[in-house]
């Protein structure tokens, strides 16, 4: 094998590893790191790479590799650059003299024809560089930047998602003085920022209260577009003060003549304190739980009605007594379901919790969250807790 024949092989490897190393994560720093030390191997110096957060703003060091004398994550360092014409790279002036001058190159972190995110830097002792581990510096460095930019417009997308999840998700209304609340909202995993889980309250007259809780079928922001258009219907009709059978009889009526709509469960209950009760009406949800005073829980056995979307109807109303000192708890199915496992156990474990005795529902919340492991569920969690408040007497 010839001298060319090794050195193009060298060459060929070196990109062949790069492939596997850099951008094995969505995170800027590790792959910064993973190109320092790639190159810091095949090119036998010592390697900086610098990046730029947007145009124009100051330069921060975030990678070294095969030096220990230079500093990492601080501000970086302007250097003047000249062009290399038998290279094609930037040279920077080595500083020094004699011995002590040392080759160095510098390479936009960019792709071609797009704005550079940062500079990679190498410097050694002893030749300068070749045209193949040139060539590797140039190709490497493009293919971290082509990682860079996708990390960052998946940063850019999941910010706006997240934003549009806090107007989506947004706060429900208030209900009753006489009816203490408490909700949670929790997306499935930290990159599926929105979903079309959702729980809402509104006031009625005569001191009652309806409590809303719904779950869109599908992920990510259709879903969460389709909930928010739920969300509002229901908060229309509901102004007509129906009756909860009735309310979603008429949202299912006017869903079904939008096929852009996806089907959604939901769960009304009409909680009036004065009279100590709660009416229920159920559209292919998963039943309430209701904890007594003492802490134990106890599932709602509710007539189970289709979906929202289908046109059929069929929702029947349930009334059963809700004391002061009981907290009913209404969710969406990523509280309680787990991959593999039946709905029915699922449930049972809910029923089985016993926590600690007169929770307010602020703590009820807490504690069916935690209990339940729901900040790792597999999907979507709403939940809303309430309970009637109990009045001074005279």
């Amino acid at each position: 094998m010839t001298e060319r024949d090794e050195a193009l092989l060298t060459r060929a490897r070196a990109l062949e590893q790069a492939i596997g190393e850099i951008g094995t994560t969505l995170d800027e720093t590790t792959t910064c790191r993973e190109l320092a030390s790639l190159l810091a191997r095949h090119l036998h110096g010592s390697v900086t790479v610098d990046l730029l957060d947007e145009p124009g703003g100051p330069i921060r060091r975030v990678a070294l590799a095969g030096a220990a004398d230079a500093g990492v994550g601080g501000r970086a360092p302007a250097a003047a650059t000249r062009s290399d014409k038998a290279t094609g790279a930037d040279v920077i002036p080595a500083a020094g003299t004699g011995a002590d001058r040392a080759p160095s190159l510098a390479v936009p972190l960019a792709v071609r024809g797009g704005r550079p995110m940062g500079t990679v830097i190498v410097r050694r002792s002893g030749p300068g560089f070749s045209a193949d581990e040139v060539a590797v510096l140039q190709h490497v460095s493009r293919l971290a930047a082509r990682h860079l930019g996708h990390a960052r417009r998946l940063a850019a997308t999941e910010d706006t998602a997240l934003h549009l999840q806090r107007a989506l998700v947004a706060e429900p209304g208030r209900p009753h003085p006489n009816l203490e609340v408490a909700g949670s909202y929790l997306p499935a995993g930290p990159r599926a920022l929105v979903g079309g889980d959702w729980f809402e309250t509104v006031r009625l007259h005569y001191g009652r209260s309806l409590l809303v809780v719904g779950d869109v079928m599908g992920h990510g922001l259709d879903a969460a577009v389709d909930m928010n258009a739920y969300r509002a219907a229901l908060r229309e009709v509901a102004s007509t003060d129906l009756p909860p059978h009735r309310v979603l009889r008429h949202l299912d009526s006017v869903v079904a003549e939008d096929d852009a709509r996806r089907p959604a469960t939901c769960l009304l209950v009409q909680v009036d304190p004065s009279r100590g009760t709660a009416t229920f009406a159920n559209a292919g949800h998963l039943p309430p739980a209701v904890f007594g005073a003492d802490g134990s829980a106890e599932l709602v056995d509710l007539p189970v009605g289709p979906p929202l979307g289908t046109g059929v109807g069929g929702y029947e109303p349930t009334t059963r007594p809700l004391t002061p000192g009981e907290t009913l708890l209404i969710f969406t199915d990523g509280l309680v379901e787990r991959r593999g496992e039946d709905i029915d156990m699922s449930l049972a474990r809910l029923a089985a919790l016993r926590l600690p005795a007169d929770c307010d529902p602020e703590r009820v919340v807490e504690e069916v969250l935690r209990r339940l492991d729901a900040h790792h569920a597999e999907d979507d969690v709403a939940v809303l807790a309430a309970r009637v408040r109990i009045r001074p007497g005279p």
